[in-house]
């Protein structure tokens, strides 16, 4: 039984440092994401005008998506674009859009890279299909296509339908009678080409056009999905009209100021990690090392997850992050402090140790398990630096809960002697001075 334990222990270890190695000592390792205030650049927070707009959820999510679109053709690195709901308590159910830009310090220029209106145009093709399919950067627009002007503010709306015939997905069209008119002249005169549907200088759709269509509706045809059929109403909805926009408030962070709060919030870690390291061992001798290697198991295995999600590490998410740390070491507390009572009871190592683990388990769970809950309704009613915190907090102590009945348990149980003597007594007890 003894020997199984050590090998799940040997085991937790070699998955430990198999992690450090994948994730942070290899070369293709990918650096942790931080936020503005961590790296520098320019946030802008938006208010969103959605009073004449069903769907907000959807056009929320489609805004988010042109605005996506329009930052990555600038080459701006690893923008954050988030939709968050302000004042859900009071009931003033304000949409906003939160754009981060990392290393643009102009704010002129954050502003001019979001305000411009989103477009949606219906160009005819200057080349065959075949080169259309293989052409879709927004470089070739401008010679793939020539303009129509037939664009979104003629489309009425875009619904998704489902051919008769075969019940397969379709896009239906319906424009306003201006729209109506200028559509009719279009696939009158250009029977047998290319109509391409574009959006902020991104082809959509490439349909052919059939016949004249003079009621001002139309059909786009092809293999979709209904999800996908779903995606592309949206798109044309909510790209013809984009949900009015304001600006809320803005600020730039320097890089000098952000690198300072990293080192500093780095260091502050670091110092207290060791700091607690030393209280631990020195208190709880051996099952106080065990504690600092587990810590560390847990230090590692919480880093990977952000990565993995991945989190934008911010200033207030590594307070969250090394406020979990302290829960993890809380757990451990508990447990040496339930095993302490059961050696004065005249147990031995062994059996005080699962005891100990047994008597400690339920308050680990209830106080993990209101931490959880806590995080879980900071991030739903916060805001963007509440949520980061609250997200950090959130994992890191469900992580804690799992290391605690893992890691910590499994070596504990591997190293308890079953057979008792006064140093073994020793180097399993606890203070500086040793008294059962």
């Amino acid at each position: 039984m003894t020997s199984k334990k050590h090998i799940w222990a040997s085991l937790v270890l070699i998955v430990a440092f198999a992690l450090l190695g994948y994730f942070y000592l290899s070369p293709s390792s990918k650096p942790f994401q931080f936020g503005l205030d961590l790296v520098g650049g320019t946030e802008l927070i938006y208010r969103a005008d959605t009073s004449k707009v069903e769907d907000v959820d959807g056009a929320m999510e489609s805004l988010k998506e042109v605005i996506e679109r329009r930052i990555n053709i600038f080459g701006v690195s690893e923008p954050l674009i988030q939709t968050e709901k302000a004042g859900l308590i009071s009931g003033n159910n304000e949409e906003r859009l939160i754009v981060e830009l990392p290393g643009v310090s102009d704010i002129d220029q954050a502003i001019a890279l979001i305000g411009q209106t989103p477009v949606l145009e219906f160009r005819l093709a200057k080349t065959n299909f075949e080169e259309i399919l293989k052409a879709n950067a927004s470089s070739t627009i401008n010679d793939l296509f020539t303009e129509t002007g037939l664009t979104g503010r003629y489309l009425e709306r875009a619904q998704v339908q489902f051919n008769s015939s075969n019940q397969a997905a379709v896009v239906g069209l319906k424009f306003n009678p201006e729209g109506a008119d200028l559509f009719a002249q279009i696939t009158r005169e250009h029977i047998g080409e290319v109509l391409a549907i574009i959006l902020d200088g991104q082809l959509l759709s490439a349909p052919i056009i059939q016949d004249e269509i003079k009621s001002g509706e139309a059909q786009i045809t092809g293999t979709f999905s209904p999800d996908e059929a779903k995606l592309l109403v949206r798109d044309l909805n909510y790209g013809a009209l984009p949900v009015p926009i304001e600006l809320a408030t803005s600020q730039t962070i320097g890089a000098s100021l952000g690198e300072a709060a990293l080192d500093a919030g780095m260091r502050a870690g670091m110092i207290g990690f060791i700091a607690l390291s030393i209280f631990l061992i020195l208190w709880y001798r051996l099952p106080g090392l065990v504690s600092v290697v587990a810590l560390c198991a847990y230090v590692v295995l919480s880093l990977t997850i952000f990565k993995l999600i991945p989190v934008t590490l911010t200033a207030a998410g590594m307070a969250g992050f090394i406020l979990s740390i302290g829960m993890a070491v809380d757990a451990n507390v508990l447990i040496f402090e339930r095993a302490k009572e059961e050696l004065k009871k005249g147990k031995n190592i062994h059996d005080a140790f699962h005891e100990g683990f047994h008597r400690a388990w339920l308050s680990i769970r209830d106080s993990n398990t209101a931490s959880i809950i806590t995080a879980i309704v900071l991030f739903w009613l916060g805001t963007s630096a509440v949520k980061g915190f609250a997200l950090t907090l959130g994992v890191g102590v469900a992580i804690s809960m799992f290391t605690a009945i893992t890691v910590s348990r499994t070596f504990l149980f591997a190293i308890a002697p079953k057979d008792s003597s006064s140093f073994k007594k020793f180097i399993f007890s606890n203070g500086f001075h040793w008294k059962l």
